[in-house]
């Protein structure tokens, strides 16, 4: 297996291993048929699959060194790699594989009922996750991408309402500006307008017209002589 990297599946501390007599096509798998009592071998079972492949993988572990003592690839459940006997739930035949591919058939049980329910939950489990997968992979395959058409159709038109907007804003109405208040200036008082721009005189006094540089000539009324209208 090398650094492969490998998620655990099931953990049991006590399996026990049966020889088996060779198998007959015709007859059903029976549990009754082993030597029960005096199991050929006892230590623990770990199963775990890995990213490389969608199988599942069964060792048989000395419980104390960790020692390998067989394996079984399991590439679909239920399967002849390891199959359920007819007369009990607590046993089962499963297929051990070397090195060379070359391949034997062996007995395998649990003292506990819940621990080969639990077996069978974690296989079971495992290849439904696998089938969901694919189904999920297949699906996101065949889906076509959906593209946002945002062009205009023929004759189609549309409505744009501008309205008058203060600096700033984005849309909607816009906003009166209010007038200020008299009664919020300091005394009460109305503010007072201030004075239109002018030139270099101050206080917004209107300057005389200018004076004209010819003297006006003065109209003196006409004297009567007195004494030549007498005569």
């Amino acid at each position: 297996m090398g650094d492969v990297y490998e998620q655990v599946l099931l953990v049991k501390p006590e399996v026990h291993v049966f020889r088996i007599p060779p198998r007959q096509s015709n007859r059903a798998i029976r549990a009754a048929d082993w030597k029960l009592d005096s199991p050929d071998w006892t230590g623990r079972l770990r199963i775990f699959s890995q990213k490389t492949d969608d199988n599942c993988y069964l060792k048989l572990e000395d419980g104390t060194t960790g020692e390998l003592f067989a394996k079984c690839i399991i590439e679909s459940y239920p399967s002849i790699a390891v199959e359920p006997v007819s007369d009990s739930s607590r046993y089962f035949v499963i297929r051990i594989q070397d090195d060379t591919k070359r391949s034997a058939f062996i007995g395998m049980g649990f003292t506990d009922r819940a621990d080969s329910f639990d077996f069978n939950v974690a296989i079971q489990d495992h290849f439904k996750w696998v089938k969901q997968n694919k189904e999920a992979a297949t699906a996101s395959q065949n889906e076509p991408a959906t593209k946002l058409d945002l062009g205009f159709r023929e004759g189609q038109t549309i409505t744009i309402d501008i309205g008058k907007l203060k600096k700033g804003e984005s849309g909607g109405t816009p906003k009166r500006v209010p007038r200020p208040n008299p009664s919020s200036s300091s005394g009460g008082s109305v503010p007072l307008i201030a004075p239109p721009p002018g030139g270099s005189r101050s206080g917004g006094v209107i300057p005389p017209p200018p004076r004209s540089t010819t003297r006006a000539a003065v109209i003196q009324p006409k004297k009567h002589n007195l004494h030549s209208t007498l005569l």
